[in-house]
């Protein structure tokens, strides 16, 4: 029996310092947790890889976090131990995410020694200013000295992750740090526009003319669009762009509905028909974790045809290999014409566009994406179901903790 492709996600909650846009599950000044935490993964590893029987890892990705602050020695140590403990290809993607002035060439070699094969790298902006006032440690010049450093270390496949609509961000600024971005050849290039969440420091600033407007924001996005085409990285979801073969594999994943299994501090995971989540509080994970009574997960379901079909819609259409009406209908026994409708409007008004069968927003639409999607996901929720949802599979894991 050929076994089933599954990504693997670790959290590596600790960093440096927090940066004015984080909402995620990081934390900074407690590294006197760090040896705990790296028990309590070994051991969240260590209790759940026999469940994976009949999965293959294709893709493993190291996020935080900064889990180059974590530490190449730990991060070698957790890798070796998971391919022991879990079944992981040989070919397996494996990503780790680092910020620029904590990768070393000494940590770069013992990482692509140990099997990393893939780095992606917090640039953020070229503007240094800029870069200090969001609360990043780096300047441009650690981009430049990082990218040099992984290449020499052996690593091919590099992302820079970039942020538009930044405080006091100009359209210049931007056309800048895409070109200096560009001038280091990464294989991949992610371009994200800054989204406040409230608990971010830099949330007191939304709404104020500190912070680009919606329209600046749009043309800073279409001019990525268009800079990063004419240089060869090929667009293939909305703030993702990359060179011929050179997709994050691993974040393909959660777009095309692939199962997926996370350890370690608000980790998610969507496996066997279920999806749940890790308790979001580092602390409270190595406790729970370490004591063999207490719960780790905070969030379980079991995933039922009409939530796949919405997440189809709405991760798919993030895409731009998009959707189509023969995979709805041969996924999910419902009518595809009231979406179809909904898409041929979209059409009319060049945001959205049909290439050989497929449904696709184009940048104009990604731009309203939020918006397009729900609108068809309110017409799709209208729709009656009554299939037999394919991703109920015989093979369910009975228990999880």
């Amino acid at each position: 029996m050929t076994a089933k492709p599954i990504g693997i996600y670790i959290h590596i909650p600790f960093c440096a310092s927090r940066c004015g846009y984080c909402d995620f599950c990081t934390t900074a000044g407690k590294d006197e947790l760090i040896p705990s935490y790296q028990e309590a993964l070994l051991r969240h590893i260590g209790e759940f890889g026999p469940r994976l029987v009949g999965y293959a890892a294709d893709t493993v990705y190291f996020g935080g976090g900064t889990p180059s602050y974590y530490g190449a020695d730990r991060l070698d140590a957790l890798f070796d131990f998971m391919k022991r403990r879990l079944p992981i290809l040989k070919s397996a993607e494996v990503t780790f995410e680092a910020n620029p002035e904590s990768l070393t060439k000494k940590d770069l070699r013992r990482l692509r020694n140990a099997g990393f094969n893939r780095v992606s790298i917090g640039a953020q902006s070229a503007n240094d200013t800029i870069l200090a006032f969001i609360g990043r440690r780096h300047k441009f010049e650690h981009v430049r000295e990082a990218v040099a450093n992984a290449r020499e270390a052996g690593f091919d496949n590099i992302s820079l992750d970039l942020i538009y609509g930044l405080p006091a961000q100009t359209r210049e600024d931007w056309v800048d740090t895409l070109s200096r971005a560009m001038a280091l050849s990464p294989r991949h290039i992610s371009c994200y526009g800054l989204h406040l969440e409230e608990g971010a420091p830099l949330f007191r600033y939304s709404g104020s003319p500190v912070l680009p407007d919606d329209d600046l924001q749009a043309d800073m996005y279409l001019y990525a669009v268009d800079a990063l085409a004419a240089q060869g990285y090929v667009q293939y979801e909305i703030s993702n762009f990359a060179q011929k073969g050179c997709e994050s594999k691993h974040n393909l994943k959660y777009w095309q509905l692939g199962e997926y299994v996370g350890f370690g501090a608000s980790a998610s995971s969507d496996v066997g028909g279920r999806r749940f989540t890790c308790i979001a509080d580092v602390e409270k994970y190595i406790s729970s974790v370490m004591d063999a009574s207490a719960p780790i997960i905070t969030h379980l379901e079991e995933i039922t045809a009409y939530e796949r079909v919405s997440e189809y819609l709405m991760l798919g259409l993030r895409t731009v290999n998009g959707i189509s009406e023969e995979e709805y209908g041969s996924f999910y026994q419902s009518s595809f014409k009231p979406i179809r409708e909904l898409l041929e409007g979209y059409m009319k008004s060049g945001y959205a566009r049909l290439v050989n069968g497929r449904w696709s927003l184009t940048p104009a639409g990604f731009l309203l994406s939020n918006q397009l999607i729900g609108e068809l996901l309110d017409v799709q929720s209208e729709q009656k179901f009554n299939v037999g949802s394919p991703w109920r599979k015989e093979d369910y894991f009975t228990t999880l903790y």
